[in-house]
């Protein structure tokens, strides 16, 4: 069973950096990643970003790819999303997710096939 626990949210203005922490318990197995998702009120999660627990690579989506980084620290477990560049339209509840890595990152394309997931931690911007 895996267990993830995030960190770091607040208030921020418009063009601000915010870095999101989550924290991993339990054994995550290398065809596996570890991301985030965000979900505002009436909306679905979408997925924001990802990273391989065993090799590092990463996914990301289009709408934060130029101003986002995704990283993980193995010897504590822990996956980073820095947030650069803020914008209001990314306020949301951001999510940590683990799941399969699958082909071409597919299961991360849709919530629904994520299995573990944190509570949720706030990140509101400012204009």
């Amino acid at each position: 069973q895996v267990g993830l626990e995030e960190s770091g949210g607040g208030l921020v203005q418009a063009g601000d950096s915010l870095t999101l922490a989550c924290a991993v318990s339990g054994r995550i197995h290398r065809s596996y990643a570890v991301g985030w998702f965000r979900q505002t009120p009436g909306q679905e999660r979408k997925f924001v970003a990802t990273i391989r627990w065993s090799g590092g690579n990463t996914y990301y989506s289009d709408s934060v790819k130029d101003r986002f980084i995704v990283s993980r620290d193995n010897a504590d477990n822990t996956v980073y999303l820095q947030m650069n560049n803020l914008k209001p339209e990314d306020t949301a509840v951001y999510y940590c997710a683990a799941g399969l890595i699958g082909t071409n990152w597919i299961p991360w394309a849709n919530w629904r096939a994520i299995g573990s997931w944190g509570q949720g931690t706030q990140v509101t911007v400012s204009s």
